[in-house]
């Protein structure tokens, strides 16, 4: 297993467990992103899609969040994010779903529309952020996205939701889309 801390908030400074078999997002990065996200982070409703060890939506919650809805396929790392939202006091503010994310989208359009914050961090090289992408665009409604993603995947169009901004980190490209 790898380690990584929480960047800020309650939990600053906190080790984190990770599969071995999961890109965490890297230190500067999620920085970066909760840069970008402020103090509106604060109270919000968040989902973090290909959760993964739950780097991000620990984060969030961490910095203030109210709730997160963590939804990943891989029982190693759910079983891993369990452990760490155990040992940092956040699992009364946390729901996890065992699920294909687009499927899971497609069946949760409630709780797309009561996001305020949509963290998305799949495998880099995998088609399923286009078709996850294409899924909040039908459904979002006032919920600010973040996609994680490689720089040379270029999104797919979207009818709703636009790129207000992105970010650069190495092969790392962090994308914020509003509608």
């Amino acid at each position: 297993m790898s380690r990584l801390r929480v960047a800020g908030g309650e939990a600053r400074g906190r080790k984190l467990k990770a599969p071995k078999n999961i890109r965490p997002t890297q230190g500067m990065v999620k920085q970066a992103i909760f840069n970008m996200v402020g103090p509106r982070i604060d109270a919000a409703a968040v989902l973090d899609l290909f959760a993964g060890s739950g780097a991000l939506g620990i984060e969030a919650l961490s910095r203030g969040a109210a709730r997160v809805t963590f939804v990943d396929q891989q029982p190693r790392g759910l079983a891993i994010l369990r452990q760490n939202l155990d040992a940092l006091g956040f699992k009364e503010r946390a729901h996890l779903v065992r699920a294909d994310v687009v499927r899971w989208l497609d069946a949760s359009p409630d709780a797309i529309k009561s996001a305020d914050f949509v963290f998305l961090d799949p495998p880099y090289d995998d088609v399923v952020l286009d078709r996850a992408l294409k899924v909040l665009d039908r459904e979002v409604a006032g919920a600010t996205v973040l996609a994680e993603h490689s720089r040379r995947r270029p999104l797919p169009d979207l009818a709703r939701l636009r790129v207000d901004r992105q970010r650069r980190y190495g092969d790392t490209l962090v994308t914020v889309l509003h509608i």
